[in-house]
């Protein structure tokens, strides 16, 4: 999360660039909004999650799963590549979903030792609820021309 409310103001950002003449305040003003744009978005979608009864990597470890229909389920180690969280992470949210049924696993036919991590009936049926008011959310946010903290 990006927790600066106020952002600079082109003045204090000329100061800085004075200080600084390596700084270029246009990148530096646009990288701002943009992390403050974003960490906005994801409250949104953090609150949107939470009513849902999941988090955001919960939600991410099921759609890496599901938009690869045709592979019959991912490794867990699949499954961490693609995500920037850890192993032990993933590994943990993985168990969670599968206690709470929106997860299950089946014998890698490539390693018997492996397993494949796949969306149950459940799974299947609670992001298919989910995705509509996911994108409709951000949608929404984008077609705000600036979005200023609650």
């Amino acid at each position: 999360m990006f927790f600066l409310k106020e952002l600079p103001t082109r003045r204090m950002l000329q100061n800085y660039g004075e200080r600084y003449p390596s700084m270029n305040a246009q990148a530096v003003t646009e990288a701002l909004r943009l992390l403050r744009r974003a960490s906005l978005l994801m409250r949104e979608l953090e609150a949107y999650f939470s009513v849902h009864k999941l988090s955001q990597t919960r939600f991410l470890v099921m759609i890496v799963i599901d938009r690869e229909p045709e592979r019959n389920g991912l490794l867990a180690s699949e499954i961490a590549d693609r995500l920037d969280i850890s192993r032990p992470v993933v590994t943990e949210t993985v168990k969670a979903l599968m206690r709470a049924d929106l997860l299950s696993s089946v014998p890698a036919t490539e390693d018997g030792r492996a397993k494949r991590i796949t969306l149950t009936p459940t799974g299947q049926a609670v992001l298919a609820g989910l995705l509509p008011g996911y994108f409709a959310i951000i949608a929404n946010f984008m077609g705000r021309e600036d979005v200023q903290p609650a």
